[in-house]
């Protein structure tokens, strides 16, 4: 088993806003750093290399961010423990705060690829339900035998 993630974020402005200029100028090397992180597996991207041309959501600033990792702690171990971190601690600077949860975690099978849709239904269902082996966050420490009901078959 493997752990699914997404993320979404409400830009303040346009992606080709000066706004949003210093987060867009980070994208590339934090995306590689993400690729070369111990327990990376997977992440979306369109033909420009991220996601955030892909449209998932009716509001068009909302973007999305979507990877598959080995496990919750390399996921964390990216998130909080490398230059990511840095750029998180400045996500005020371009993006809204969301009034929801904006993340989910989930299982899915080893060599599944997560679609848009799968994460959009996974974070609506946390928001609705809170915490639960179906869909989660680093608050709750659910394992694979927790969710085994819920993981996807290929």
């Amino acid at each position: 088993m493997q752990l699914a993630q997404v993320n979404i974020a409400e830009m303040l402005a346009p992606i080709d806003d000066p706004i949003m200029a210093d987060f867009v100028n980070n994208l590339d090397r934090i995306n590689e750093l993400a690729e070369k992180s111990d327990g990376f597996v997977w992440r979306l991207k369109g033909d420009e290399g991220n996601a955030t041309a892909i449209t998932v959501f009716d509001n068009l600033f909302l973007i999305i961010n979507m990877s598959v990792w080995k496990d919750s702690e390399s996921l964390f171990d990216f998130v909080y423990k490398t230059a990511h971190s840095d750029i998180l601690k400045r996500k005020k600077e371009w993006f809204h705060k969301l009034p929801r949860m904006h993340m989910a975690f989930w299982y899915i099978e080893n060599g599944h690829e997560p679609t848009p849709e799968e994460a959009k239904e996974r974070l609506y269902y946390l928001q609705e339900h809170g915490e639960t082996p179906y869909s989660f966050s680093f608050k709750s420490k659910f394992t694979e035998t927790d969710a085994k009901e819920y993981i996807p078959k290929k």
